[in-house]
């Protein structure tokens, strides 16, 4: 079994973390199934957010009885110190748990520092001297911030987009955080569904001893891939080789992410999924996309506003209507080509 130690936190587990955002689009007693299938297959780390609706309070359900086995991450968005602390109680209550083991900053536009007239830095130290969390962490989307975060001595961890279809840039992040004994989470390790290979994606990211993956997980068959990794990981063969580089030529340039800060959107289109579909349409079954509710969600791009705000929301910097409009042009001519 592979395992990673997360930097400072000196916190060793299987080199397999689970990835709870999915389980909020599932039943309470599916995603208890799920979650103790995972802890009796060998994972220990589990990460959700305040912000995925019901995520914490199913894994509170199920891994409760457990608590001293596992490693729990979760994160807030807040934006003031009294928001920090009715937030941290909640999700403990929620966990049915009196401490979280990482706590992060979710995807915040800045880097919080003390002094720096928020009082949320501040509010994350008082609540570890409370005992209501042990480390502190950040996640992110851009570049800048990870790297301040990492470079700052202010955070024990930090959560950023890692997989075989990043560049340069994110490598040299990782780099960094081994440097600064950081401890590096990679979500969107499955790029939101676009690499459909996960034993190329797990040999990908056992070549990184700093670096665990969290993959986002919803149904048996998904995490009995990741299970399976516990006892025979796969390693870069050569045919794993050459999966990962046609990947990298199909899916290069500019693309969604699927991260969904650019939401909501005033017209009611549903950008995140959206702005996929021309790449889902090459690499998932095309039937889950061409049905008429997909049709409607894809038409409603006609009434685009044009406002700007999920471009200027987008952290990686995507033209978001243009790239709509394209996906919707995309879209109609596939429907058209397939007569569906």
């Amino acid at each position: 079994m592979d395992t990673v130690t997360l930097g400072r936190t000196g916190i060793t587990v299987a080199k397999n973390g689970f990835g709870a955002l999915p389980i909020q689009r599932i039943s309470a007693a599916d995603a208890c199934r799920l979650l103790r299938t995972a802890y009796e297959g060998g994972i220990t780390w589990f990460d959700t957010a305040h912000f995925y609706t019901d995520s914490e309070e199913k894994i509170g359900l199920a891994l409760a009885g457990v608590r001293d086995k596992i490693i729990l991450s979760t994160k807030t968005m807040c934006q003031s110190a009294a928001q920090f602390n009715e937030e941290l109680d909640t999700s403990l209550r929620s966990m049915k748990t009196d401490y979280i083991d990482v706590y992060q900053f979710h995807n915040l536009p800045v880097c919080p520092r003390p002094g720096d007239g928020s009082g949320l830095y501040e509010a994350m130290l008082d609540a570890k001297k409370a005992g209501k969390i042990r480390f502190i962490g950040l996640t992110n989307h851009r570049l800048g911030v990870a790297e301040e975060a990492i470079r700052s001595g202010l955070y024990d961890t930090i959560q950023f987009p890692f997989c075989y279809l990043s560049g340069e840039k994110e490598l040299a992040l990782v780099r960094l955080a081994k440097e600064q004994n950081v401890g590096f989470l990679a979500m969107k390790a499955l790029s939101g569904g676009l690499i459909t290979n996960s034993a190329a994606a797990y040999a990908f990211l056992a070549q990184f001893d700093n670096v665990l993956p969290l993959w986002g997980v919803q149904r048996d068959r998904e995490l009995a891939e990741f299970l399976a990794y516990q006892t025979n990981p796969p390693r870069l063969t050569d045919e794993l080789r050459a999966v990962i580089e046609d990947d990298r030529k199909a899916l290069a340039g500019d693309f969604c992410r699927g991260c969904g800060y650019c939401m909501p959107c005033p017209a009611g289109i549903k950008i995140n999924d959206c702005a996929r579909m021309t790449l889902m349409l090459r690499r998932a079954p095309v039937a889950g996309y061409t049905t008429p509710q997909w049709k409607e969600e894809m038409e409603k791009i006609e009434s685009c506003l044009r406002c700007g705000k999920c471009a200027s929301k987008c952290p990686y910097g995507l033209d978001t209507p243009t790239l709509l409009r394209r996906n919707l042009e995309d879209f109609r001519a596939f429907v058209k080509e397939h007569n569906i």
